[in-house]
Formats: structure tokens, C-alpha cells, sequence
């Protein structure tokens, strides 16, 4: 048996502990977590503490293994571009095309231009002016999307701005690692670069797109069947995983090929379900990896030449500023807009450090460049959490400037908010959701049944797949913006638990429930429910009404009368306090006005 050594779990020991206790003190002050995150890599990365650790030994456990922690941070970027593949769909992307080719190339063609010739200017080799331009004109994914999320500004018109030049520099990764083999091959190989480089990434593209489109949705359903949330979970790491992996065999990005999977699935009926479960595991991910990127910042060689890594940092984002902003401007976007997307879109990005990588294994861009390219990389990306602050504060300044031309993107949310959301698809909740059609109202069904899931939304039903006890699942249907939740399903445990949780979190919400019987209408009463509809009740009302109809009394006097025992009993149920109570009230109740005596 081998001996247990606690060293085997030091890093994650340590980022755990960063992420229950160090990060949260940064929220409760008020600071973007992403900077405890990075705070935390500086401190206790190989030039923190593992400097020290040379010296004092006790220090030692307290270091970071970069180089333990790297290939599962990397699933940060991954996870992270799965989530927004998953809000948007190929209709989305259709319409912000012009914003992707048409801002995005000139934001990365211009700003590699204008850095190149700098680095030209600065008597570097022709082709590593060029290398070194491309890679600083990339932005950070990972730190802009969360930062624009934490200020809940990623569906304003600049979020979907920036999300969109973002997206184009993703899909220039490729033919960048193309282009950089190809500087670096020697004369006679350029038919090899294009053999080894740019046809695998395009034969992997179109693997991922038609096999994502095939096989996605059928395994999706396959594993819903099944009803198991650790099968669902296992489906949907194997996805993300998956998709990262077999797009990298192919020289393309992880990120990318989990985006195009996130994008497949968000027309499908597993969307929302899906999210609920990726989210956690996306947070711990890119906090892992914003750790892993302080990590990697020496501060020995910043304090060696001061005046030159910040100086190199402060030039790169003020030259991509300001081709950015008038990028922006030429796309007829607004200046508030322009300024936004420019603060945001002015620092480096992780692409960048596999651009540089590459470039010096390929002895395009020299080593010592490449080491001050990145410092100055990392130093930027650690200003956009104060960065994505201005713009902010300049978004609300400015919340009343005009746009020009229309151009931008609309500023609304993924998916309009539904009037209802019914919990529950089966025989009660088709009829609820008839009448609810019948007189114009919008709503969002939710099923546990994969095989009614399947079928009602090939009819065009607003309908998901997924557990309505998750509140966060509710969210992301939009309980938030809802004017009302039914919930129909013959589950009472279910159905409390629903009504308990969301009660308390939105105390103004109208709920209506089934219920079993009496007794459980009264325990769904006592948790907030503000109308449950006993099954035994409703049907004794709705036979005594069939039966006074057709013995020939008059329909009107009829349906008042059974209209007025529906509210005797729901007064009786909203103030019984026990199931021998609510039977003494129906028995007692049961001895009161005779509808047939009062119409003689």
C-alpha cells in the first residue's frame, strides 16, 4: 500500500481554500472577485511565496504548482465559452455578423497593424513585429465576460459589442497558429504548414458542427430518459470536455469547440437544465485559471526594469484604445459605446500567451521579447477589472447619449420573459396551458419526461427538460420576470419545496398549485401558495354542477352557487392549521346552503 503524502493535494487544498474564504472577503469589500483570484496567484505562485519557500521551508505548502494546476485551469476559458455558446443560437449569431467580421476584423487587423509597426519601428525582425502584433491586438475572454456579467452588462448594446469582436478573435486563433507556422517553416515547407496547420482546423470545424448536430440532442434525450442527475451531469462534462479536446487535436482552440457545442444545444429542449448544471463548475474553473494567470507573473523582472514592463503594458492598451474607439466610430457605433468596448477590449488576452509560446518554439519572435510581451500581457489583463469600473461609471453618464445609424446590437435580454411558467406538462398541464394560449398569454412549460418534452416541442411548444425544484433553474426560465408559476405535476413533495423556495424569494410572485387533497392544499397555504386547488374538492364541485344542470335547474343560480362553495372552502383552507381541522370544516360546510333549496 503506498504511503499517503498530503503534498498530492496541496493545490487544491490551497485553491479551495482561496475560493471559500479569500475570495468571498473580496466580495464583502466590494471587489470584483476576479482580482482575489489573481491577488491570490501573485501571492502564492512560484514568485510569491515559492520564492520564499526556498529560503523558509514552512512556507513550502503554502506554494503553487503552476505547472500542476495548468491543464484543468485551462477548462476555465472552456467552460466559460460553452455558457455563452449556450445564450446565444445560429439565428443570434446571424444577426450580429456584422459586428463579428465587420468591427471584430478591423479591431484586430488595425491594432496588429499599428502595434507591428511600433515593434518595426523599434528595430525588431520583420516577422516578429508581425507575431507580436497579432498576439497583443487579442483580448481576454475570461476576464471581460465575467466582469461584464458581474455588472449584469453583458446584454447591454456594448456587451453584445464586445462579446462579438471577442468571438471574431477566437476564430482568428487558428490561422494565427497557421500563420506563425508558416513564418517559421523554411523555404519549400509552405505546402507542409498548410497540410499540418489550416486543413485539420477546417475539417475539425466541420466535424464538430455536423456531428454536434447529429448526435447532440439524441444523446441529450437518451440520458434524460433515464431520469439520473449524475448521468445528466456525466453527459454534459463529457460534452464540454469532449468537444475542447477533439477541436484541440485538430489545432484549433478548446474554447472554440465548446462554443459551437453550447451554440447547438441552445435551441434545444435540455438548455436550461444544462446551465444549471455547467454553472458551478465554470466558476471554480476560471477562478482556477484567473489564479493560474497571477501566478505567472514574475515580479522579479518588473522590479528589475520598472519603467519598461509597465510602459510596455500602458502602450499596448492606449494604441488598442484607440484603434478600437474608431473602429467603433466607423462602424457608426455611439461613443459611449465605443468607449466602453474600447476600455474593455484594450488589454491582452490569454490567446496571447499560445501565440508567443509557439512563436519562440518556432524561433520567429526571440525569447526575451517573448517574455516581456507576456509580463506586459498579464499586467493589462489585471487592469480590466478596474477598467470594466470606468466604462461602467461612463456607461451611466452617458446612459442618454444617442446612437448613430442603429448599428448596434439591441440591448435586451436572451429571451423574452414568459407571463406564466407552468411546472408540470401532462394531461392537467396541456389543459392549463390551452387555456392559457386561448386567451393570448405566453408561457414556459417544464417537464420531467423526456419523451412529452420531445413531443410537444415538435409541436411548438415553449417547453424544457429539467428539475423546477432547482430554484436556479426557475431563474434562468425567467421566474424572475413572470407574472405567475402553476404548478400541475402529482409530485406534493416537489410541489411544496417549489412553493417554499420561491416564496421567500419572490414574495410578490403568483403561485398556484395542485393539490392532492384537503390536507395538502392547507400545508401548500401555510408555505405561501397564494391558490391551491384540491383535486378531490375541485371534481366533488365540478360533478355537483353537471348533475344541478341536468336536473333542470338554472345554469346561472347553478354556477354562482358553486362558485360560492370554491371560496367557502379556500377560506377554510387558508386559515386551517391541521388535517382534523380542514375535515371538521368540510363536514360542517357540507351542512350549509343547499343550492337546490335556495333556487325553489
Amino acid at each position: 500500500m503506498n504511503e499517503f503524502d498530503p503534498g498530492n493535494y496541496k493545490e487544491i487544498l490551497i485553491f479551495l481554500g482561496t475560493a471559500g474564504v479569500a475570495v468571498p472577503l473580496f466580495r464583502r469589500l466590494k471587489i470584483s472577485p476576479i482580482l482575489g483570484f489573481l491577488a491570490a496567484g501573485v501571492l502564492l505562485g512560484p514568485f510569491g511565496i515559492g520564492a520564499l519557500a526556498n529560503e523558509v521551508s514552512w512556507l513550502s505548502p503554502l506554494a503553487l504548482n503552476v505547472a500542476h494546476i495548468a491543464p484543468v485551469a485551462e477548462f476555465g476559458v472552456v467552460f466559460l465559452l460553452f455558457m455563452i455558446g449556450l445564450e446565444l443560437s445560429w439565428a443570434r449569431l446571424a444577426v450580429m455578423r456584422r459586428l463579428v467580421f465587420g468591427l471584430g476584423a478591423l479591431q484586430v487587423f488595425g491594432s496588429a497593424a499599428a502595434l507591428g509597426a511600433i515593434a518595426l519601428a523599434l528595430d525588431e525582425p520583420p516577422n516578429a513585429d508581425t507575431v507580436a502584433g497579432f498576439a497583443l491586438a487579442l483580448s481576454s475572454t475570461a476576464v471581460v465576460i465575467p466582469v461584464l456579467a458581474e455588472t449584469r452588462r453583458l446584454g447591454t448594446a456594448a456587451g453584445r459589442t464586445i462579446f462579438s469582436v471577442l468571438l471574431f478573435q477566437d476564430l482568428m486563433v487558428a490561422p494565427l497558429l497557421f500563420m506563425v507556422s508558416m513564418l517559421g517553416a523554411r523555404e519549400g515547407d509552405f505546402g507542409v504548414a498548410i497540410a499540418s496547420t489550416l486543413l485539420p482546423a477546417i475539417l475539425g470545424l466541420a466535424f464538430v458542427v455536423l456531428g454536434g448536430h447529429l448526435v447532440l440532442r439524441p444523446l441529450f434525450h437518451h440520458v434524460a430518459a433515464a431520469r439520473s442527475t449524475e448521468f445528466f451531469m456525466a453527459a454534459c462534462l463529457l460534452v464540454v470536455i469532449g468537444t475542447g479536446v477533439f477541436t484541440a487535436m485538430f489545432g484549433l482552440s478548446m474554447g472554440l469547440g465548446a462554443f459551437i457545442a453550447g451554440v447547438l444545444l441552445a435551441e434545444t429542449e435540455y438548455r436550461r437544465e444544462i446551465e444549471v448544471t455547467i454553472d458551478p463548475f465554470k466558476g471554480l474553473l476560471l477562478g482556477l485559471f484567473f489564479v493560474s494567470i497571477g501566478a505567472e507573473l514574475d515580479l522579479s523582472q518588473i522590479y528589475a526594469a520598472p519603467l519598461r514592463t509597465f510602459g510596455l503594458a500602458i502602450g499596448m492598451m492606449a494604441v488598442k484604445f484607440v484603434v478600437t474607439w474608431l473602429a467603433g466610430r466607423l462602424m457608426r457605433l455611439s461613443p459611449a459605446v465605443s468607449t466602453e468596448a474600447a476600455l474593455l477590449l484594450a488589454p491582452g488576452g490569454e490567446f496571447a500567451f499560445i501565440i508567443i509560446t509557439v512563436a519562440i518554439g518556432s524561433n520567429v519572435l526571440p525569447a526575451d521579447l517573448g517574455a516581456n510581451l507576456m509580463i506586459a500581457v498579464t499586467l493589462s489583463m489585471f487592469a480590466v477589472p478596474a477598467l470594466g469600473a470606468i466604462a461602467q461609471s461612463l456607461a451611466r453618464s452617458r446612459a442618454h447619449a444617442a446612437p448613430l445609424g442603429g448599428a448596434e446590437p439591441p440591448a435586451s435580454d436572451s429571451q423574452e420573459a414568459p407571463d406564466a411558467i407552468l411546472v408540470g406538462y401532462g394531461r392537467v398541464g396541456r389543459l392549463v396551458g390551452d387555456m392559457l394560449r386561448t386567451h393570448g398569454l405566453k408561457f414556459v412549460a417544464i417537464e420531467t419526461d423526456a419523451a412529452l418534452v420531445k413531443r410537444y416541442r415538435r409541436d411548438g411548444i415553449d417547453i424544457h427538460w429539467g428539475n423546477a425544484v432547482r430554484s436556479e433553474f426557475l431563474v434562468r426560465c425567467g421566474v424572475a420576470k413572470a407574472k405567475a408559476l402553476i404548478i400541475t405535476m402529482d409530485k406534493p413533495a416537489a410541489a411544496e419545496e417549489i412553493v417554499q423556495t420561491l416564496r421567500a424569494d419572490y414574495p410578490h410572485l403568483t403561485i398556484v398549485a395542485r393539490a392532492r387533497d384537503a390536507q395538502h392544499a392547507t400545508q401548500l397555504y401555510e408555505l405561501g401558495v397564494t391558490d391551491a386547488v384540491p383535486e378531490t374538492i375541485e371534481a366533488s364541485l365540478q360533478l355537483s354542477e353537471a348533475v344541478l344542470v341536468d336536473m333542470g335547474l338554472p345554469m346561472g343560480k347553478v354556477i354562482a352557487s358553486i362558485h360560492e362553495k370554491r371560496d367557502e372552502f379556500r377560506k377554510m383552507l387558508q386559515t386551517a392549521s391541521s388535517g382534523a381541522d380542514v375535515r371538521r370544516a368540510i363536514r360542517r360546510s357540507s351542512r350549509l346552503k343547499d343550492p337546490r333549496r335556495d333556487s325553489l
